[in-house]
């Protein structure tokens, strides 16, 4: 089959643990464009530290960010859908965290904002860093002039298993995703990467069988079983396994490159 979208996501699926795209993987990439296949990438982050991974490798077309909640053009910035949350439903969850000393954030497509910026705690303001964001002051709901579409907290994985366990037991307004071992997302319960790579692909012109999507964690299972080939990272947990297609090697294994070779390119 030749696919002719492929959907890729950063964190652990094109990025290694260093937080960088291998030389090989990038060649491969690169290659597969300029065979025809157009890339976008779907990602939890959002356009401002997903987009330069795209123009590091020569590429424009789309990201899909905040796990499908903004799709977003890569020279342009111009925002082709989103998926806006109320934030009033928000306050119970900012209640909570702010109890339990959970940190969170909140996303409009272009900006984050946080509760006190300038008092983060280190743990907090190296994961920022090391993504490549940097939050503001949380302004009142009044003040923002862009929809919210992500809401995300960040722990230890053992506290966030706690706060996912206690929030499974309201009656949710949102999606709620858990998008890496050390984060929870809430977003519009219609936004996932799954439902934006489908709307995507029909702006495109492209069917469900002519596209592969390659991810490694829970955010990415609605990508994996839309595509017509899905593809789990090797690091990936035996759920997202389970899900996909096919398995290749792992992110710090250039399990990209490998899928691409494979699948893509002729």
């Amino acid at each position: 089959m030749a696919y002719k979208l492929v959907a890729l996501d950063v964190d652990g699926t094109l990025l290694n643990d260093d937080h960088e795209i291998t030389e090989k993987t990038r060649n491969t990439v690169m290659e597969a464009a300029k065979q025809g296949v157009e890339i976008v990438l779907c990602t939890g982050r959002g356009p401002l530290n997903s987009i330069p991974f795209m123009k590091s490798m020569g590429l424009g077309g789309y990201v899909i960010s905040h796990n499908g909640a903004a799709t977003v053009e890569v020279e342009t910035h111009n925002i082709v859908h989103q998926f806006g949350m109320d934030p009033l439903q928000l306050e119970p969850f900012m209640k909570y965290c702010r109890e339990h000393g959970v940190h969170f954030d909140v996303n409009t497509a272009f900006e984050m904002y946080v509760d006190q910026v300038e008092e983060l705690a280190g743990p907090v303001r190296s994961m920022y860093e090391n993504y490549l964001m940097l939050p503001s002051n949380l302004p009142t709901w009044e003040e923002l002039s862009d929809p919210v579409v992500k809401f995300t907290t960040f722990g230890e994985s053992a506290d966030i298993d706690r706060v996912y366990a206690d929030w499974s037991q309201w009656t949710l307004p949102f999606n709620m995703l858990r998008s890496g071992e050390y984060f929870i997302d809430l977003m519009h319960r219609q936004a996932s990467k799954g439902s934006a790579l489908q709307q995507l692909a029909a702006r495109r012109g492209y069917e469900p069988d002519e596209v592969l999507a390659i991810g490694n964690y829970f955010n990415d299972i609605t990508m994996l079983t839309y595509a017509g080939m899905g593809i789990a990272m090797d690091n990936s947990p035996v759920e997202v396994k389970a899900a996909a297609n096919a398995v290749t090697t792992s992110n710090n294994e250039d399990g990209v490159h490998e899928a691409l070779v494979k699948y893509c390119l002729s």
